[in-house]
């Protein structure tokens, strides 16, 4: 099943079922995000039958357009450490996003004017469904509602003024998020990932070449703090950002930034000064 978050011609979202190129309202919920607070949600998106949309043109929010958190994991893909000169981590190296900076699956991705280092980073989004805390490896993939494709976003100077990142990882309206979750049974980490700017790919890598799992992020996570429902791993990314490549490349005023999963979607996002 596929589960987006639409945007209305009355300025609000709801949260919709994807049939091939229908989307179907789930009444009552106003974006995926409310949905998965439901312990039914499955159930409830799986009868919905509200107004419909044409899923060519839709004006879709980010999947989970206000989660509780965003937790992001660095180093997390051989290629991608090896890039960066790093030595492959014994435990998952953590940051944080905040809401602020996530972004639909074909907005506009704001260049900031503090930044000419603007950096992409194609991720594996996990999406949480059921509540958990101390969440076992063997029992992670119940508490995992689906996947998404997520792009993090990445503001070089600010992230290595220092050696915490956040700072150079949660600017304003910089991360796109979605365009659907796909729940896990359509969905198993493996597939390619790539990252394309102006047509020219710049990271192609199996999901499921990952340092940590889902599963195991999943449980390293809930020992440090509870996961609730709509809560987002994005699960790192791999070799080919622009910062690692001689002579560095970052983004541009004008170009296309496209991010794709096979299964899971794409997030077309064209870069804009921001105003």
């Amino acid at each position: 099943m596929r589960l987006l978050t639409l945007r209305t011609s009355a300025g609000t979202t709801t949260a919709v079922r994807q049939d091939g190129g229908t989307l179907t309202e789930i009444d009552g919920f106003s974006d995926v995000g409310a949905l998965l607070q439901d312990p039914a949600w499955t159930a409830i998106a799986e009868a919905a039958n509200g107004a419909t949309h044409a899923y060519d043109g839709a004006d879709l929010a980010a999947v989970v357009p206000s989660p509780g958190k965003i937790i992001c994991v660095g180093h997390n893909y051989r290629n991608h450490i090896k890039e960066m000169g790093r030595e492959i981590p014994e435990y998952p190296t953590l940051f944080a996003k905040y809401q602020e900076s996530l972004i639909g699956p074909n907005d506009d991705l704001a260049l900031p004017q503090e930044s000419d280092t603007v950096d992409w980073e194609a991720e594996l989004a996990v999406v949480i469904g059921k509540k958990g805390r101390r969440i076992s490896e063997a029992d992670a993939a119940d508490h995992i509602a689906g996947y998404s494709v997520l792009n993090d976003i990445s503001m070089r100077d600010y992230q290595f003024r220092t050696v915490q990142w956040l700072q150079g990882k949660t600017w304003e309206k910089s991360t796109p998020f979605g365009p659907a979750l796909v729940t896990k049974d359509e969905f198993t980490a493996g597939p390619l990932m790539t990252s394309a700017v102006d047509g020219e790919i710049q990271q192609q890598t199996p999901t499921g070449d990952l340092v940590f799992t889902p599963e195991f992020l999943v449980s390293y996570i809930s020992t440090i703090i509870t996961l609730n429902p709509g809560d987002v791993i994005a699960t790192g990314t791999p070799g080919g950002v622009g910062h690692a490549q001689d002579p560095k490349r970052y983004l541009q005023e004008g170009q296309l930034l496209v991010t794709t999963i096979e299964g899971l979607g794409q997030l077309n996002n064209r870069v804009v000064k921001e105003a």
